[in-house]
């Protein structure tokens, strides 16, 4: 295969359902010539209150089929999924750029010395040990509070994204760590970044909210850099979405979640 045709395959992408796209939305801003072929695995959601085991048995499984249908690299943008099967995907595919996703913790911390940082994730991601080392690194610089959200991602999955039930839910939850003062929030599960117009109404305009979505989608890139693997390309790259739902409602979801203002 010539160069060209091998950089011209997509992008794969993954994730437990429809959050992803706000990964995908990044490197489509950063490489927008690139093609994307997204798999979202919304038949399965949540992952986030799965055993480790299934999760990565899961997440492997859907890798390989992006890989199948020619994915030249790949995109964890799952932080469950990331925490669970990343160090073993590296492992069995180490010539192809593998980058997953992590909680933004790093730039909440430096973002104000001595912060309240309220870590949002599912409970499945809080309890490993890259979250639990990750938290590590960082808790002398900064009080960090770890916050599950069991049926968030679910709101996101409905698109059900400023509803009543959702504002509801989302007051419930902060009220169990508003005791004093947040500075600000991470996103730290790549569903929670299309809930942020209504996280910030309830924390108010002033904390500051951060996701790993950017950062994710510079290190691709700087990965396809170093294997040659960037789409010389000029057009416009495509998207094409692929859900283990299969429905039309699910497909309809995803662009609208691709094209949403925020």
């Amino acid at each position: 295969m010539s160069i060209d045709k091998k950089n011209e395959k997509p992008i794969g992408v993954f994730d437990s359902g429809v959050g992803g796209i706000s990964v995908l939305r990044e490197l489509v801003k950063i490489m927008p010539n690139e093609n994307y072929l997204y798999f979202g695995d919304s038949i399965n959601a949540p992952y986030g209150t799965k055993e480790v085991s299934v999760i990565r048995e899961l997440t492997i499984k859907n890798i390989e089929k992006l890989l199948d249908m020619g994915a030249k690299s790949i995109v964890v943008a799952c932080n469950t999924a990331t925490s669970a099967a990343v160090r073993v995907l590296r492992q069995m595919y180490p010539k192809i750029p593998l980058v997953g996703i992590e909680p933004a913790i790093k730039p909440a911390v430096e973002y104000k010395e001595k912060s309240r940082v309220v870590v949002m994730a599912t409970p499945m991601t809080l309890k490993q040990e890259k979250f639990q080392n990750l938290m590590k690194k960082y808790e002398n610089q900064a009080e960090i509070v770890p916050l599950p959200c069991p049926g968030l991602m679910e709101f996101v999955e409905r698109g059900d994204l400023e509803g009543e039930d959702l504002y509801n839910y989302l007051s419930i939850l902060f009220g169990s760590v508003n005791s004093k003062k947040i500075d600000s929030v991470v996103l730290g599960c790549t569903h929670y970044p299309f809930a942020k117009k209504a996280i910030e109404a309830v924390v108010g305009k002033d904390v500051q909210i951060f996701d790993g979505g950017e950062g994710t989608a510079r290190e691709m890139r700087r990965r396809m850099q170093c294997a040659s693997l960037i789409n010389p390309s000029k057009e416009k790259g495509t998207v094409k979405f692929i859900n283990s739902k299969d429905t039309e409602e699910e497909r309809e979801l995803c662009e609208f979640l691709l094209n949403l203002k925020m």
